[in-house]
């Protein structure tokens, strides 16, 4: 759905009477304007949300970090997650400005984050579970475990390995954590963070 749309509410108001509705999302890693997050008419319509206690996933790439936390910052009340732990560019192991953006992001407290997608920015056909370890040590240093979800980003995550090698990541990498912590990130978080 259009959030800059002067309708807004009236849409919102139209798929909040399906019980299945929880949230929405805008896809801004393909939007031209990298802030557009920030212009008048885009915070509109997250405000909306607020109003119908409705979340929102952010889809952005790494330079669109810090107009994120611009936006999250403006929204404390509003629920927001990381979609795909904002895409690094792990294929060529850039992590010093992504961790950067991260970093100030998890600072507000209304955001977490989705294990999610992690594969198609790496080598689609040469990957090795160490290289996302850097990446992953950056998330729970910055959310936490009660503040992070996994998400398979099926069946987009098959151009790189499908969703079997996808959760194995996740899981090989959460095993030193506790069978709550696990029990979380797998679905109890997300079942929260939704209001499922």
């Amino acid at each position: 759905m259009d959030l800059q749309s002067p309708q807004v509410h009236d849409r919102l108001a139209h798929y909040c009477s399906f019980k299945k509705f929880k949230g929405v999302r805008h896809v801004l890693q393909g939007e031209a304007n990298r802030a557009l997050m920030l212009a008048p008419a885009f915070m509109n319509g997250i405000r909306a949300l607020k109003t119908y206690d409705l979340a929102y996933d952010v889809l952005i790439f790494p330079d669109q970090l810090v107009h994120t936390y611009q936006l999250v910052k403006a929204f404390p009340g509003q629920r927001f997650v990381i979609d795909h732990i904002a895409k690094p560019n792990i294929r060529q192991q850039q992590i010093d400005e992504w961790a950067k953006g991260i970093k100030a992001v998890a600072g507000c407290e209304n955001v977490y984050c989705k294990l999610s997608g992690m594969v198609t920015e790496a080598d689609w056909q040469h990957w090795q579970y160490a290289d996302f370890t850097p990446y992953l040590d950056v998330i729970f240093e910055a959310f936490g475990t009660k503040r992070v979800m996994y998400g398979s980003d099926w069946p987009v995550c098959n151009v790189a390995g499908g969703y079997t090698k996808m959760i194995s990541i996740v899981q090989h990498y959460t095993a030193k954590l506790s069978a709550s912590e696990q029990a979380g990130i797998f679905g109890n978080n997300a079942t929260a963070f939704y209001q499922l």
